[in-house]
Order: C-alpha cells, then sequence, then structure tokens
C-alpha cells in the first residue's frame, strides 16, 4: 500500500502496533475460516493476539468493562460436532488453491479437529497454483493435526474405505471415485457426503456426477442452487440427485470479533482509505470478489459511471463517491481486466474508481466502505460469503435478484436488489443514488444486515446446520450396513 504522509503517522504512532496485529489477524482468520474466490497471499497472523487487544478495545470504550460474557466463568457450550470426536473423516478437495470451495473444506476440516476428528485430505486436480501457496494451505492444515495425503496413492484408497465419512467438495471432485478407487468405488458411496458449491451448467456431465444417486446425501449452499441441482440433473443427464440438504454458510468468531469492535473498524477504516487516497466524509461503494465477467465487474462501472450523471444531473448535494473493485490481479492483466481500465479511462472516472489486487485481507476493507456491491450475473453466486461478511459490519448490500443472493437480502430492509445483466444497469445506478443520497437508509439497512447475521449466519448456526447433516449420513450409513 502507498506510504502515509509523516503527519499522519506522527498522529498514529501509538496505533501502529494494533494496526499490524489487526492485519495479521484478516490474513490468518480468512485463511482458515473465510471462502473466497479472490485470495492470493498467505500469512500465519496470531488470532489470540488480536482478540486480546480486541476485549482490551472494548475495556478501554467501557471503562474497563466487557460488554460480552466471561467465557471462561461458565461451563463450556456444547460444540453440536461433538459426535464425531475420534471418527475418521476423508476430505477430497478438486484442487488446492485460494478459492472458495477449497478454503471452505479447510474450514470445515478445522471444525472437525476442533472437536477430536481425524481428517484427513487430499487433492484430486493438478495444482494451478504456485508452490508457495500450496505450500502455505498444507502446513495451515499440518498445524492444526489435518493429515494431508496424496489423492491417488494408497493410502487414500485405505483411508477412503475405513472412514467414517467421506466428503467429496464440489463436482468435479466426483472424478475421483473411479479415477481412484476404481473396484471399490460401491463401498465407499454410502458414506459420501457431496458437497456442491456451482452454478454453472458445464458442471453436469456424467462423467463428473454419475455416482450422485448413490452416495449418502449432498450437501448445497442454498435452496435456489439445490433446485437448480434437482431440476438440471433429471432434465439434462436423467439422473436423480440423492437426499439433498441445504447448509446455508456463517461468519466466523474472529470475524465477528473484528466487525464488533469499534476500535479496531477506526483504525482499519483509516488505514486502507489513506492507501486509497479517499477521504473519511466520501462514501465507497465496493464489489470484493475475483475480477471476471460473471462477477458483473463491468455492469457495476456502468452503473456507478450512470449514477455519476444522476447525481450531476439532478445537482443532488452529497459527498464524493468512489467505487472499489478488491479483486484485482495487476500480474495477469487479462483481457476483461484490461476493458474495465480502459471503460474507467474512457470515461475520465480514475480519481472515483480504485483498482486493489486480490487478497485475503479483505476484513480492513470491509471496514473502511460504506456499501457493498454484490453483482454476479447469470444464475448469480451459489450463497455468497462476501455478503454476509459485510453484513456483519454492517453494511447494505446492492446485490443481483439472483441465486444466494436473495436467500440473504432481504429487498427494502437489509438492501436492495436488481436485476442480473444489461437490464440491471440503471436499477444498480439508481439503488447507488438512492443510498449515495440518505444516510439514515445506509445505516438502518446495514443494522438490520448485522442482526440478520447474528440470527442466522453465525459459525454456531453453520457447524449446527452441518452436525444435522453428518448425523444423517452416518446414520444413513449405519442403517445400509446392518440391511447389507
Amino acid at each position: 500500500m502507498g506510504k502515509q504522509p509523516s503527519a499522519w503517522i506522527t498522529t498514529q504512532q501509538k496505533k501502529r502496533w494494533p494496526l499490524m496485529i489487526l492485519l495479521l489477524l484478516s490474513l490468518s482468520t480468512l485463511m482458515a475460516f473465510l471462502i473466497r474466490s479472490t485470495f492470493d497471499s498467505c500469512s500465519n497472523g496470531s488470532i489470540n493476539n488480536v482478540g486480546n487487544f480486541i476485549r482490551e478495545g472494548q475495556e478501554e470504550e467501557k471503562g474497563g468493562t466487557h460488554h460480552q460474557v466471561n467465557h471462561n466463568d461458565e461451563a463450556p457450550t456444547p460444540n453440536p460436532l461433538d459426535f464425531m470426536k475420534s471418527k475418521l473423516v476423508l476430505l477430497v478437495s478438486h484442487e488446492l488453491s485460494l478459492s472458495g470451495g477449497p478454503l471452505l473444506l479447510m474450514e470445515l476440516a478445522f471444525l472437525l479437529r476442533e472437536v477430536g476428528a481425524d481428517v484427513v485430505w487430499v487433492t484430486n486436480q493438478k495444482q494451478t497454483e504456485s508452490d508457495d501457496i500450496i505450500y502455505s494451505l498444507e502446513h495451515k492444515m499440518l498445524n492444526r493435526g489435518v493429515q494431508v495425503f496424496s489423492a491417488k496413492g494408497q493410502e487414500a484408497i485405505d483411508t477412503a474405505l475405513k472412514a467414517d465419512l467421506v466428503v467429496l467438495n464440489t463436482a468435479v471432485a466426483g472424478k475421483w471415485l473411479d479415477a481412484v478407487l476404481k473396484e471399490h468405488v460401491a463401498d465407499v458411496l454410502p458414506k459420501v457426503l457431496w458437497w456442491i458449491h456451482e452454478m454453472r451448467g458445464h458442471y453436469f456431465k456424467l462423467e463428473y456426477v454419475k455416482h450422485l444417486p448413490l452416495v449418502g446425501g449432498a450437501m448445497i449452499d442454498s435452496h435456489t442452487t439445490a433446485n437448480y441441482w434437482k431440476n438440471r440433473t433429471r432434465e439434462r443427464l436423467g439422473i436423480k440427485m440423492p437426499e439433498t440438504y441445504v447448509v446455508h454458510l456463517g461468519n466466523s468468531k474472529e470475524l465477528m470479533e473484528v466487525a464488533e469492535n469499534r476500535v479496531a473498524k477506526r483504525v482499519l477504516r483509516e488505514h486502507v482509505r489513506e492507501s486509497l487516497g479517499v477521504k473519511n466524509e466520501d462514501l465507497v461503494f465496493a464489489l470484493i470478489n475475483s475480477v471476471s465477467r460473471g462477477k458483473g465487474q463491468d455492469l457495476f462501472l456502468r452503473s456507478f459511471h450512470e449514477s455519476l450523471k444522476l447525481i450531476q444531473e439532478r445537482k443532488l448535494k452529497v459527498p464524493p463517491i468512489h467505487a472499489v473493485i478488491v479483486g484485482s490481479d495487476m500480474n495477469a492483466q487479462t483481457k476483461f481486466e484490461t476493458e474495465l481500465r480502459n471503460f474507467v479511462s474512457q470515461n475520465n472516472m480514475q480519481g472515483r474508481v480504485h483498482f486493489v489486487n486480490k487478497t485475503l485481507t479483505v476484513a480492513p476493507y470491509l471496514a473502511s466502505i460504506d456499501v457493498l456491491v454484490q453483482n454476479s450475473q447469470a444464475r448469480g453466486e451459489c450463497f455468497g460469503r462476501i455478503t454476509i461478511e459485510a453484513m456483519t459490519f454492517q453494511l447494505p448490500v446492492l446485490g443481483t435478484a439472483a441465486g444466494g443472493t436473495m436467500e440473504i437480502v432481504v429487498n427494502g430492509k437489509t438492501g436492495l436488489l436488481h436485476p442480473a445483466g444489461k437490464e440491471g444497469v440503471m436499477p444498480l445506478s439508481n439503488n447507488i443514488v438512492k443510498l449515495a443520497t440518505n444516510v439514515e437508509k445506509r445505516l438502518t439497512m446495514g443494522k438490520r444486515g448485522y442482526e440478520r447475521v447474528k440470527e442466522r449466519f453465525l459459525e454456531r448456526h453453520m457447524s449446527e446446520r452441518i452436525a444435522k447433516v453428518l448425523k444423517e449420513i452416518l446414520l444413513h450409513k449405519a442403517k445400509r450396513h446392518s440391511e447389507s
């Protein structure tokens, strides 16, 4: 990030170490617990140190009094996954990368390790990430007690046969069954939980999903995606989905700690805005996702450009507004990203649009912006983890009326929805203007979004939902075994 002026450094000198710790927290926490499709770096930050800083900040603001219960003085709450203690679980990932699917599977691995399950990880696909990234991810798993085996070795086959549960992550991971297990496939299928995150049509191939009807069950992140898979597999492939469970995701406890601490958010906000050249009173609308046409950055920038024109034409008195694209790739410079940058230049928006390289440290950006834009196109997001993360920071969400976003955002209450595609450009533009001109609406929507997260999108909610599914799969497996 850019170098800060000396005056800023002088006034912020006492905050320097807390800031460094917070940034390390964002990196470490989101590596282990949060899904993202826009990541490219790893770190070994100390979560415990940041938790201490957050608690100290809360004491400072409240005269030394915690506003949360001291859990050290009460009996620990039972973990809904406790029944998985000593169970052997094999996790099969289609790749090991910083994209959403593998990181979500890693989160499951850590949740299971917390209750004493034996967890083994295998990666089926040839790696596309750098050796440094793969090493960092494997090292993080090994440090948490997750064993990492070769996907095609005898160890993987033996583990699959002995395991109490096998989790296939994404549709593509289905290729591992025939390629590795071969004549043992039928023995393993009853204890397979297939965790599906995809919404794109090209994943509906028999070579990927032909074993779907025979597995113990399928777990999908949203009702919209589950219905899509049910209809698509029947109509296109002529196969029936197994028992299917919808499990909405939840935010990690570490992210909640940062989001709920005013000291942490203030420091992060000041730092990020300084690096972007954005003033504290300016309004920032951000899209945080991998830069690709399916994520809708091009249509967002068109909407943002239209909103600037509307503000000028109507002579509206609003603070300067900015668009931030987090998820860029400065090294790749794809054709699509070149189109985005050319559009910004052609419309003289260089001072209003900011590109940020893809990063694990999304918490600082959520703390520094005013509105999240979730503009995924076509069928939308399978779920959209960034949406509930933004709501945790009390941000209103402007999202496409598609996919899992409709199961998260309550239109008119926690955000505003607009159509996907080109027909959504002007509605999104109008929604940007609505929130830019109405501070009370922004704050009210953000508060309602936070309340919605607390009601249904926390880590404990996700653990409870996953626990119900795993119990069903294990019960189903036991029933089949007794009948054989």
